[in-house]
């Protein structure tokens, strides 16, 4: 990768290239971003991490100045050098605080027999398809799962990050009502696919930039944020677990014809959504509705659901 232009190196970075690809492709740079990251990982702060882990999250567009005639230029391998070490730390990062989470360090990390069995019959239909939890199960047979902190870890890998109940699907039913809606983000499509079942006018939509991780059903369609609400003009705009320090959501909150919209995410600021803008604008009124929060789960993920209102 070495040899590559810088152009060329831009592409592949496009594609979200492992930390071990990274790594072999650029191995003085990790050994840099290795040591830089040595002391923070023997203080285990919590907030120091947070802190680092939000600043290597953000991305920045190659912009203007970087033309095509001037993307071999000494500039523009600088931009990509920043880049590449840049996700280095961003990697070595998640990767550290997946080790801490599981209690894993070293090998495979897995569920055995008993927790696999009761976490798939619990939530999921068929190997990795979730279905709508019941709460009541939930509350059952979730205490008797002593390795759950090992699930998310594992099921983040195929883009799960969260799971949904029945009563948080007729929450939402209840919410959006009769008015059109458009999932951004989808993913695999699970919430859309649970609310198109209860009744729910949904179009779920993605720009499929996460295929190396999700497998996009037909279903999805792909398009970016601001291109759906543009194609189907919803009222209503949903997104679960929208990606930390986005660009597009500031852009949601510009579309005229979007009533309300609807964010399940993280109480953690640096895990989901551009908190930024939303403190930001002003078009709309917004609350967290904590009676569906507690609907979203597993409980440890801390998670929120927020309601972004159309002010009159």
């Amino acid at each position: 990768m070495m040899s590559s232009s810088p152009t060329q190196t831009w592409q592949w970075l496009q594609g979200n290239p492992s930390l071990s690809e990274l790594a072999q492709a650029y191995p003085e740079l990790w050994g840099e971003v290795r040591a830089e990251l040595a002391d923070a990982f023997a203080r285990r702060d919590p907030a120091e991490l947070k802190t680092l882990l939000a600043q290597a999250s953000l991305r920045r567009a190659p912009g203007e100045r970087f033309l095509s005639g001037e993307r071999e230029g000494r500039a523009f391998e600088l931009f990509i050098a920043q880049q590449i070490r840049q996700r280095l730390t961003e990697q070595a990062l998640r990767q550290y605080v997946f080790s801490s989470s599981t209690g894993v360090k070293a090998g495979k990390v897995r569920l055995n027999l008993f927790n696999g069995l009761l976490a798939q019959k619990l939530l999921f239909e068929r190997d990795l398809v979730r279905k709508p939890v019941s709460m009541s199960a939930f509350r059952l047979i979730w205490p008797l799962l002593w390795q759950k902190r090992r699930l998310m870890p594992l099921v983040e890998k195929r883009g799960i990050w969260c799971f949904y109940s029945r009563e948080l699907i007729a929450g939402l039913t209840e919410l959006i009502g009769s008015r059109r809606v458009v999932e951004v983000g989808a993913g695999d499509g699970t919430l859309s696919r649970f609310l198109a079942a209860s009744g729910v006018d949904i179009t779920p939509t993605d720009d499929y930039s996460w295929e190396k991780v999700v497998q996009y059903p037909p279903e999805v369609q792909r398009f970016d944020a601001i291109g759906a609400i543009e194609r189907f003009k919803p009222q209503v705009v949903i997104c679960s677990w929208p990606p930390s320090n986005n660009q597009f959501e500031r852009q949601i909150f510009r579309q005229r014809g979007v009533e309300t919209y609807i964010v399940i995410g993280s109480h953690s600021r640096f895990l989901t959504g551009n908190w930024a803008d939303y403190e930001a604008q002003t078009h709309f009124d917004w609350q967290e509705r904590a009676d569906l929060s507690r609907l979203i789960l597993p409980p440890e993920l801390r998670a929120g659901l927020w309601v972004f209102q159309r002010k009159p």
